[in-house]
């Protein structure tokens, strides 16, 4: 008998499991994650250097830089997203009717995006028009 024989099956399955995104999403939750440590940083030091404390003008100005629009429409996009991924994990994981499943996984998606978008409609409106 060659040694090959001795092999299961499961190295000609194609896929990646049940829902066939399993690696995807893992990946994308990591990326997330990945990217919201020098996001956060930089949030963090900028709300205790520039933001705390200030007048209503001065966040207004700290706005109108389009550096600081980038890198906060970058934090947003990868803390909603990285949310909506942990939120899909804990759902798909620990609720198991499948009605109950469903139901919360598309409301779960609809709150992130609606924040989501409301925050970066936001974040514009401050940049393009001030308070």
């Amino acid at each position: 008998m060659k040694p090959s024989s001795y092999r299961s099956g499961l190295k000609n399955v194609r896929g990646l499991g049940a829902a066939h995104e399993g690696t995807h999403h893992f990946w994308l939750q990591r990326m997330t994650a990945l990217a919201l440590i020098p996001l956060t940083v930089w949030f963090i030091i900028n709300i205790v250097t520039k933001l705390l404390g200030a007048e209503r003008f001065q966040i207004a100005q700290w706005f109108e830089s389009p550096i600081t629009l980038l890198l906060m429409a970058s934090f947003l996009v990868a803390l909603f997203w990285h949310a909506k991924l942990g939120l899909q994990t804990i759902i798909e994981d620990y609720v198991h009717c499948e009605c109950t499943k469903l139901t919360l996984l598309i409301g779960s998606s609809a709150i992130i995006y609606l924040l989501g978008a409301g925050s970066l409609l936001a974040i514009a409106h401050l940049h393009f028009f001030g308070i």
